[in-house]
């Protein structure tokens, strides 16, 4: 996933990772028809597929590389179509060889089928964890190439212990021979149309640095000859240009710069000539924060306007470096300065734990506009621009404070207009009863400025509005008392849509302006944070016959991806599920199995999809309560993993000393407490998590793992009790199982965040709950004859 984001779009990287993963839904297929064969040459069946996992975990990305795969031309080259199938075909073969190993052993060593499955949880829970550490220690394609050796590195340990020594001396020559394959080919082809491919094309530009974490690759650029001029929406009056300045590029877009400052405040005038400037001329402004601070831009900004006391938030600790250390001078130590305070945390955490009584919360200016624009953000989850967010926000401004957020201007109006309906939105959730009292909207030419006051605005700060909009030739959107006559001066437009708008949405039936508008406009809520999702489906006949002349853009690709990814791979599911059985059943005609094979496609199906559901819808529900976004990932996935790996262990005890186990009866006893703790969590989660936020790191962590354990142990037993089933009754129908159950979590991923999108991630534990319910009714228990099964 960090690879493909980098080198392509998070969305896409999302596609083509969940389409890889049917790996091993192909692994289970191909052990169905040839398990026979491989079981009688176990070891070195084994050992092999371990291997070829290791060297094909690098050596398969470095050639997908080599295929000239861009997704930005899929709507008018179709070609692409055939490059993205091989690029599948390619990522799909380390899981292949993964799934083939642990697939092996699961069938050989049936008898201590849940011991094994165990064992590749708690590993995976382990994993999820080590990646963590071990990106922010090394850039991706390194990491992936220590991934590959620690293949070998298993493949060595199996050859061992099956005592296959001629495999040990092969696979020791392997290693080296993989470290060798990625040194030669260490650079990432990134998409030219990112904007770090874009600004390399600038004569003797540069990358001077490069540093890797979960949290994104930033690199950082110079340009001595062309110089760099980053200001989003600089007035078209402005005399003064900004200073020398580095660019950083976080996974390839997503620019903000380092400014050089030698402590000459008139080398920063042109950050007056922006429309995030306004609030500073409505109001004195003591006490600043700024969430998201990046290169600084915002920062210097206060400085410029003579702010007390500025608190900048950032949550990269690796960005935080870079300006206050690394180009500590280039910036002029522009977190050393009086009175300016970093903090390196996550933005809507700090803020409700701060103490507050701030003049003024700037929320930063850091995605790309061409990202933006285009749908690449449609499936990233915001909780900066939710309902609940800026509520919070605006508890922590003093009497007469102001919440500033830009946004980068799209046409036809989609950020901003959405901006402005969940401000709208917070007010109310806040007892505002006149919300239209409280808002200021501007414009210039490329960004917009939503200013939430924390109180009425007034009649002289109107009077300074005009004054600064009409020096700097930004038009007025919106304030209390405008007339249609006022907006749509400077940046004129065909239509006044920004002040129409703003107007509807404030007026006597806001729903049905927001029912009408050709794209999605209801407010984002901490149950939908999908702030970025636009689309509408009755819009896509007409952008489809714009997507020639220019209109691809407004199709909310992300979303439309993540559709598209849902049909490939329920398409290929069904291939790898029946069409395997078919030919088994029919060509090779195997003796009939005891058990119904519409309970075991039922089953296993369920238990893929419930198990995904819970595990991403937990990531979000906690993400808040856990302050920052990895330690939500880290806690949640490790937890789930590990916990469920002791729930299959605790099953493997049980049979190792021969205790008499009733699937059915334990099964009802692990679903009904998988149903109680899912429904108790459902309800008292927000309220739970809400009291016990402002506790320390370490506790809230701890507390986590305390709500995740009893429920993931739970969920640790069901499909280990499954293929126990199996293995007693029908051991040939464990790969296929195995195959099906791989599938389902490919699908639940997808289905999950398209559910969230739509309906919230309550709605996702709910269903997951449903699905283990019904999981019960269809356990896989035997016929009462051989025809039966027929």
């Amino acid at each position: 996933m960090r690879l493909f984001s980098i080198i392509q779009w998070h969305h896409f990287a999302y596609m083509v990772i969940s389409l890889a993963l049917l790996g091993y839904g192909i692994s289970g297929a191909f052990l169905t028809l040839l398990q026979r064969p491989l079981l009688r040459h176990f070891s070195s069946s084994y050992i092999i597929n371990l291997a070829l996992f290791g060297i094909t975990a690098s050596g398969c990305f470095l050639l997908a590389q080599q295929i000239p795969f861009n997704a930005e031309e899929l709507l008018w080259d179709t070609r692409q179509i055939v490059w993205l199938l091989c690029t599948y075909l390619l990522l799909t073969v380390p899981f292949f060889f993964a799934a083939n190993a642990i697939g092996l052993a699961l069938i050989y060593y049936r008898s201590r089928l849940p011991r094994i499955y165990a064992a590749d949880l708690l590993g995976a829970g382990l994993g999820s964890i080590g990646i963590l550490a071990l990106l922010f220690a090394v850039l991706p394609l390194q990491a992936l190439t220590l991934l590959g050796l620690l293949g070998i590195g298993a493949a060595l340990l199996a050859a061992w212990e099956l005592q296959q020594k001629p495999a040990l001396l092969w696979l020791l020559l392997l290693a080296p021979g993989l470290l060798l394959l990625t040194d030669n080919r260490s650079t990432l082809e990134m998409s030219p149309y990112k904007g770090l491919g874009q600004t390399l094309l600038l004569r003797d530009s540069r990358i001077i640095a490069q540093h890797s974490s979960p949290l994104g690759l930033l690199s950082v650029v110079e340009s001595p000859t062309i110089p760099l001029r980053h200001a989003p929406g600089l007035s078209l009056n402005a005399t003064t240009e900004p200073p020398t300045q580095l660019a950083v590029f976080t996974d390839g877009d997503g620019l903000s710069v380092i400014s050089h400052y030698d402590g000459d405040r008139q080398t920063l005038a042109h950050l007056d000539q922006l429309t995030s400037a306004l609030p500073y001329h409505l109001l004195p402004v003591r006490r600043a924060l700024i969430l998201g601070a990046g290169g600084g831009g915002d920062v210097l900004q206060a400085r410029y306007h003579d702010s007390a006391v500025i608190d900048a938030v950032e949550l990269n600790p690796q960005f935080a470096r870079l300006v206050s250390t690394d180009y500590a001078d280039f910036a002029g130590h522009l977190y050393q300065a009086p009175g300016v305070t970093l903090h390196v945390a996550e933005a809507r955490s700090f803020a409700s734990s701060s103490p507050g009584d701030y003049d003024l919360i700037q929320v930063s200016l850091l995605d790309s506009f061409s990202a933006s624009a285009s749908g690449q953000y449609a499936l990233s989850e915001n909780h900066l621009y939710t309902v609940e967010a800026l509520a919070e926000f605006m508890q922590q401004l003093a009497h007469g404070g102001f919440l500033s957020i830009t946004r980068w201007i799209k046409l036809p109006p989609r950020d901003t207009l959405k901006l402005f309906a969940t401000a709208i939105a917070a007010l109310r959730a806040s007892g505002v009863t006149a919300p239209e009292q409280q808002l200021i909207l501007i414009r210039g030419w490329q960004t917009a400025t939503l200013l939430i006051k924390n109180s009425r605005v007034s009649a002289e700060e109107i009077d300074q509005l005009r004054k600064f909009c009409a020096a700097r030739s930004f038009d007025v959107a919106y304030y209390p008392g405008i007339t249609r006559d006022e907006s749509n001066h400077f940046n004129r437009l065909r239509v006044a849509w920004f002040h129409d708008a703003a107007r509807a949405l404030l007026g006597d039936d806001p729903e049905r302006f927001l029912h009408d508008y050709k794209f999605n406009l209801n407010p984002a809520t901490d149950e939908q944070p999908y702030f970025f999702h636009f689309f509408k489906w009755r819009t896509l006949p007409e952008i489809l016959q714009l997507r020639t002349r220019g209109g691809a853009p407004l199709a909310n690709t992300g979303y439309l991806v993540l559709v598209a990814t849902l049909a490939q791979a329920i398409i290929a599911s069904l291939l790898l599920v029946l069409l395997p059985i078919w030919i088994y059943q029919r060509r090779l005609r195997p003796k009939p199995e005891c058990v119904a094979r519409s309970r075991v496609v039922g089953y296993f199906l369920i238990l893929g999809l419930a198990f995904l559901f819970i595990e991403i819808a937990f990531i979000q529900k906690l993400l808040l309560f856990l302050h920052h976004p990895l330690y939500a990932i880290a806690v949640v996935l490790s937890s789930f993993l590990v916990f469920s790996g002791l729930g299959s262990a605790w099953l493997g005890q049980l049979q190792a000393r021969g205790t008499a186990v009733d699937g059915r009866r334990l099964l009802c006893r692990a679903v009904g407490a998988i149903v109680v703790l899912g429904t108790l969590y459902l309800l008292l989660l927000g309220n739970l998590t809400g009291q016990l936020g402002t506790l320390p790191d370490s506790a809230r962590i701890l507390i986590s793992i305390t709500l995740i354990a009893p429920l993931a142990f739970c969920m640790g037993i069901p499909f280990p009790l499954g293929l126990s089933q199996l293995a007693e009754q029908a051991p040939g129908l464990i790969p296929w199982a195995w195959a099906i159950n791989g599938c389902a979590s490919v699908i639940s991923a997808i289905l999950a965040t398209l559910l969230a999108i739509h309906l919230g991630f309550s709605t996702v534990i709910a269903v997951a709950l449903l699905l283990y319910a019904l999981a019960l009714w269809v356990f896989p228990v035997p016929c009462k004859s051989a025809a039966a099964v027929r």
